[in-house]
Parts: structure tokens; sequence; C-alpha cells
């Protein structure tokens, strides 16, 4: 029964509350167990059920239903015939999404809280099953985001424009939660929230962006999922969302997501000169909408949630007694209790996580197939752990991890995922990392390569294109280039672009120019822009300057920006040169008009020493992206150079290296070492490379390596290289070989491959380094050591 069948809203009211009434019955619940079941007030359930009170708020309705585990849809149809409203939507429409206060927050993947021990009264803990369906969120204590976030949606509320605002932080530091606790305002206002899901989060949101309706939230929790996605998807989304954003006929719109530090800092990244560029249009979407969380609450929200637990919260109660670093939100979300498991885990079962880890991170979708994880595992087992495994190894390990930590959260656990997600192989289990463990393992694993029982492991029992394509990039980052190919061989077949561009890296890489830019032209014929730079980079070395001007012209139509830059470049007069510069003198003078500085220097004097702060530098780094510099300190000191005025610069470093700040004593040192003042130069640099200073550090090395000193240089490389800067490994490695030492110079580049902290191969290949491919010219074998020779077949 919907509300078209009551004439009178009375009539609508009765059946409303009829229904709670029986919903209520067969729970067997009190009213009193009732609101704290629905994170209610008692007297706000009273009044929902009175016949003499007032209709029940929308986000009423949606908590009690939950509760009641009634369908909210008709209650709510019932609640809008009550107050003589109807559906916005005529039945012929299909705008995506549904009414917010219908939602279930843990089915917009707010994190179940963990529960505190059962209440002297004697009740007991839901079954494990049912943990999830009855999950109360705890308190909400607002912090400095929840602001940002309210005023934006107020805005969007109040305002024909849209908005987007993505809420960046670490694993269970509460982003979910504040985005829901956002949005509750527009409940109460009809809104409808739309959650992109199936058959994937990325083929959802572009299949059906369009369909997006005005007054409707775009919900991309795990932004990464849409934003990131392979074969160009992400970028077309990120396209989609900025048409959506711009277009003032299809709003109001708001926009929210959430994503990890690690990929907002990846879709952020401006690459250098030669670097292909995977996340333009994503880059210029997240510009100035990007809000960071804190990783604890700091004294006040502290405060706040003393009181909530003061006043019967007993979650907040709960975490506040077991905690003592200001993580709340990741007790509440079993952060501890899981790395605890994972710490105390039985090598058997450590084996699976590591190697559950290792997929995530590398590029593996959400689910991992169990003969995947079977086979990858025996690697990471010592050999006495191997030996002594018991026949049911596997069994024993998967039951230990899934077992819950509080409601469904383990460590790993077993899932149905949707048909889009399941294995075409067959009907084999699969296994979902828990997110928090696959958090810790980016940040703790980063360094390690995974053995070889990973990787042939993944080329057997890994099968969709997106995942082998990822894989296969790890591999050849790595120099597993034969497991690469092998990866890269079945997507390619397929025309995917970026398995094409792969095998192209790899014939390059060993040498076979023409097959690779047959590769690099099928790749860019099948959608691949990096290809096309690709392209560009090798008619530029090789003097075809003709070809290369003609491909650049290519990628600049496709919407690539350097290539863009380029030939807007070397079409632009000296005229048109004379005025560019002019009008952007002009710029910087009312951009510091703007902020109330009087001259562009004055303005420059304090973003400078505004910099030397953890805010200031945020804000640099963030102009710097925007205006294509990787580095903020280059951004800064174009700005300086462009006014001519070096003398006030120069003091301001030196005020800043007096007092200790490692950039200042950097750029000091580095001005120093080029106007001839060696000595003078080398203690900056030493003072800063003390500090970690990786740039001084390389200042150092370099010097004593030119003045002869090798124990020196190695000293500095060995310690920045511990610090996970592989270019020191090679540097290291190139040093012991020019010492003749092949086999610790072969250690030490099997080292750097291992890590791959950053695209070793491109700077190898840019740097036109031949020492690695001397020592192992067909890449390493999975298990780390040189391969023979061996040749990567075209696809078919």
């Amino acid at each position: 029964m919907t509300s078209q069948n009551f004439k009178h809203p009375a009539a609508a009211l009765g059946e409303l509350r009829a229904r709670l009434e029986a919903g209520l019955v067969a729970m067997g619940l009190s009213k009193t167990l009732l609101a704290r079941r629905a994170g209610l007030g008692r007297t706000t359930v009273s009044e929902a059920f009175s016949r003499t009170a007032d209709v029940p708020s929308a986000h009423t309705m949606g908590a009690l239903a939950r509760a009641l585990g009634l369908d909210p849809g008709p209650l709510l149809a019932l609640r809008a015939a009550a107050v003589g409203g109807a559906a916005a939507v005529g039945e012929d429409e299909t705008p995506v999404g549904r009414p917010i206060a219908a939602c279930d927050p843990h089915d917009l993947e707010v994190h179940p809280a963990a529960a505190p021990a059962p209440a002297e009264n004697g009740s007991s803990p839901a079954p494990a099953g049912r943990q999830r369906a009855t999950s109360v969120l705890p308190g909400y204590v607002r912090r400095p985001h929840d602001e940002q976030l309210t005023e934006l949606a107020a805005a969007t509320a109040s305002e024909a424009g849209s908005r987007m605002a993505v809420l960046v932080g670490s694993s269970s530091t509460g982003k979910t939660r504040a985005c829901w606790e956002a949005v509750q305002p527009l409940a109460e206002a009809g809104w409808r929230l739309w959650h992109p899901f199936d058959p994937t989060r990325a083929e959802a949101a572009l299949a059906n962006l369009a369909r997006v309706a005005p007054r409707t939230v775009v919900w991309l929790n795990e932004a990464q999922h849409y934003l990131g996605a392979g074969r160009g998807l992400g970028e077309r989304i990120g396209a989609a969302l900025h048409g959506l954003l711009t277009d003032p006929a299809r709003g109001p719109v708001l926009v929210l997501g959430t994503l990890w530090p690690a990929y907002a800092e990846a879709y952020a990244k401006v690459p250098r000169e030669g670097e292909e560029d995977p996340h333009p249009q994503v880059r210029e979407l997240l510009a100035g909408r990007l809000i960071h969380l804190p990783d604890r609450f700091d004294a006040s929200a502290e405060a706040a949630a003393e009181a909530l637990a003061a006043a019967g919260d007993r979650q907040l109660a709960h975490a506040l007694h077991r905690t003592s670093d200001g993580r709340l939100t990741q007790f509440l979300a079993g952060a501890p209790e899981l790395l605890h498991r994972y710490a105390m885990a039985s090598p058997a079962a450590r084996a699976v996580l590591d190697a559950a880890m290792d997929a995530r991170r590398l590029g593996s979708g959400l689910y991992q197939p169990l003969p995947f994880l079977e086979a990858a595992a025996e690697g990471y087992l010592t050999d006495d752990h191997y030996e002594t495994l018991a026949a049911d190894w596997l069994e024993q390990a998967l039951a230990d991890l899934s077992r819950p930590v509080h409601g469904n959260l383990a460590p790993l656990r077993r899932v149905r995922p949707r048909p889009a997600h399941r294995v075409p192989a067959g009907p084999a289990p699969v296994y979902r990392l828990a997110d928090y463990l696959e958090q810790h393992g980016r940040g703790q694993r980063r360094l390690v390569c995974p053995p070889a029982s990973f990787w042939h492991s993944a080329s057997a029992h890994l099968t969709a294109a997106d995942e082998r394509v990822a894989l296969g990039e790890a591999a050849r980052l790595r120099w597993r280039l034969r497991t690469a190919a092998e990866l890269f061989r079945a997507p390619a077949a397929t025309g995917h672009p970026d398995a094409l561009a792969g095998l192209a890296h790899i014939h390059y890489t060993l040498g076979s120019d023409r097959q690779a830019e047959e590769l690099y032209g099928l790749a860019a014929d099948a959608g691949s822009v990096a290809a096309l730079t690709s392209l560009y980079w090798i008619r530029k070395r090789a003097g075809d300057e003709d070809a290369a001007r003609l491909i650049d012209q290519r990628a600049a139509d496709a919407g690539e920006i350097k290539a863009i830059l380029r030939v807007a470049s070397q079409n632009m007069s000296a005229e048109e040169r004379a005025a560019q510069d002019e009008e952007f003198a002009a710029e910087q003078t009312a951009a510091a008009a703007a902020v109330g500085y009087a001259t562009v220097v004055d303005h420059l004097t304090a973003l400078t020493e505004e910099s030397w702060t953890d805010t200031g530098w945020a804000r640099l780094r963030r102009q710097a992206y925007d205006n294509a510099y990787e580095d903020p300190h280059d951004y800064l000191s174009s700005l300086w150079s462009r006014t001519g005025n070096d003398e006030v610069r120069e003091r301001l470093y030196e005020a800043a290296a007096a007092a200790g700040h490692p950039e200042a004593l950097y750029q000091l040192a580095e001005r120093k070492y080029a106007s001839g003042e060696r000595a003078a130069a080398l203690e900056l640099a030493f003072r800063a490379a003390e500090t970690g200073h990786v740039r001084a550090a390389q200042l150092l090395a370099w010097d004593l390596e030119e003045a002869g000193d090798t124990a020196g240089a190695e000293y500095w490389h060995r310690r920045m290289a511990d610090h996970g800067d592989d270019e020191h490994l090679m540097a290291l490695a190139r040093l012991r070989q020019q010492a003749h030492d092949t086999a610790g110079a072969l250690a030490v580049y099997q080292e750097a491959a291992a890590t791959a902290g950053v695209d070793l191969i491109h700077r190898l290949n840019w740097a036109q380094d031949t020492a690695w491919q001397d020592l192992c010219p067909y890449g390493l074998d999975p298990d780390g050591t040189p391969s023979t020779p061996w040749q990567s077949p075209l696809p078919s």
C-alpha cells in the first residue's frame, strides 16, 4: 500500500503508525529499547507512535524502519502523504538513488562500531550474523572538517549551484561517517542519495551520471574505485563529474567522496618531463575540493567525546577507556584488534594475510580467489614453517582469519561478490582483506617485493584484465620483465591499451625498438594518451622533429596537458610571449592585492615565510600542483625569479636557515654551491641532511663522489636508501660497479628493483644508465635472480 491510496493525510498518518506498532510487536521491543537501537531519543520515539503528536520527521522514520527491520520506502511514502506532499519525480521518470532517510549508513560503508560488553540488565549481544543490522552508531563528535562539510551542504541546498568535496584521511578516521552526518539536513528537505555500485562502481557511475536529478547526493565512498579505474574509466568519470558540477540546469547536486592520503597524493601529482600523466582530468576535478581529516582527536574533540560518554554513550565510553592516543575512530572500527590479530597470527595465517596485502597494494581487485591465496602464501613461509604445515593448514588459517573482531569485521572474510566481480573461471570462494589491514600493508610492506610464489600464482589464477595489467606493471617496475609480459599478454590480445603500452615498455627496455613503436602505436590507437607521450619522446630522441611534432599535436588533441603546453609554446610568437609575461605579472599583482599586499614582493615574502609551516607548505604545494610544478619550492623560486628581487629572498632563506629549517638550509646550500662557496655549502647541506633531507644528502653524495671519497659518498647514498629512496640505491650500485664489485652491484640493483619506490626503469632509461642492463639485460626472474635470454612475443 502506498501514499497514493490515501486521499486524506490523516488516513496516511494512521496507517503509518499502525505499521510502526506492528513492527514493534513483531520485534518484541519496548520503546526504550527501540530508541536505543534506532539511536533516537526516548521522547522522539514516543511522539512517533503518539496519535496526538505531529508527523515524524523523515530522519526519524528512516531510523525506526531500520531498527524494526521494515522497508523504509513505503513508510516514507506514507509520511509524504501524511504531510500532504507528493513525490517530486513522476512514475515515468527514473532518477538514480533513493531518499536519504531510506538509506542505511552501514550500506553506505560507515564502519559498524565496536560494542562494549553486554549491559548489566542481562541482555545478550545480537548473534554475529545480526550485529551489523542492529548496530547503532555511537554519538558523533563534530570537528573542524564537519564545519566545512556543513557549510558546503547548506550552501548547496540554498543555492542553485552544485558542489563537491572529497574527505582525505587514513583508514577508519571517520571520513564516511562525517559525510553521513553532513547529509542529514538534506534528508529533511527530501534529497535523494545515489551510491554507484553495481555491476562495478566505476561502470555504474559512468553509465548513470547522466540520470542524476537535482537535489541528489552522489556518494563516492572510496573514490579511488571511481577516479582511479583502469582503461581510462577514471578520467572519463572525472570529466563526467566536472560536467555535472558545472551545468546549472542539473543542480543543485552535492558530490561527496573519500580517499586515503596515498591516493589523493597520486592524483594530485604532476608528472616529470617525459613521464605519462595518468590523471589530468581527476587532478583538475579535485583541485580545491579536498578536505583533510586528522588521524586522531585533539583535546577539544576528546572533551566533547567524554561529555557524550558521561551522558550515556557506552560505545564512546568504551573507546575512551581503552585508548590514550586520541585514535577513537580507529578503535571503534576495530583497528587495534585487527593489528593485534595480524601480529599474533600463526605463520600460515600471516602468510595468507601478507599475500592478500601485497595483492591489494600492487593493484589487484577487492576480492581474492582462494586458489590464488593458497598458492601465493607458500612463498611467504620459511622452510621450517612450510615443512611442518598440517594437511589442513589452509582451512585452519582461514578459520582463524575469518573469526570476527566485532560485527562482521574480520582480518580476512569470505564474501559473496556481485556477479560482475565473480571469478570467471568458476565457483572458487573469494575473500576480502579488512580495509585497515590493507592500509597497514601499504605502509609496512611498501619496500617489500613479493616472493616468486606470488607472481606465479597471480599469473595462473587472476584473470580479470585490469588486475593483470596492474600487477603486470608492478612486476615491470620491479624488473620482473618476463613475469610482466606474461601478465600483460592476455589483456593485450583483447586490445587493452595499458597492456599494450606495458608490452611496449618491455620491448623498448630490451632494445626491440621497432616492436616497441608498433606496440605503442597500437596502444595509442586503443586510446592510450601515455603511449603517444612515449612515441613523442622516442621520435624526439631520434631527431625526427617532424614526426614528434605530429604526435605531440595528436596528444594535445586528446587532452594531454603537457602536450598542449608544448604545442602552444611552439606556435607562440615573440610578441605573444612578451604579452604572456605581462599578463602573468598583472595576475601576480592582482593576486597580491587580493590578499592585502601592496606589492608582489610583499606577497611572496609572506608566502615564503608561511612555507616553513605545515599549513603554509600544504597551501604552497596545492598552488604548485595547480600550476604544473611537482616541487613547491621550484614553483616559489620561479615566482621570485620573475620579480628580479633575489636579495629579499636570500635574506628570508638565511633567517630560516639560522633557525634550522631543513629546506631553507638546502636552498641556501644549493645557491652557495652554485656560486663556488663549496665549504659553506657543504656545511649547510650537512645540517639539512642530518634531518633526513633527501636532496641535501644527494648534494653531499655527488660532491663526495666527484672528490673521489667513495666511502663518504656510499655513506650518504646508503643512509638515504634506508629511507626508501631507491635513486640512492642505484647510485650506490653504480659506485660498486665502478669499483669492479660486480656481485655487490648486482645485489644493490636487485634491492632497488624490489622496492620500486619510483619507476626505476624510467629513471635508468632517462639517464641513459646502462650499468643495470649490462648486469641483467633480460630482467629478473620472480625469485630475483637474473633472467636467462628470452623474447617477448607480440600479442596475437
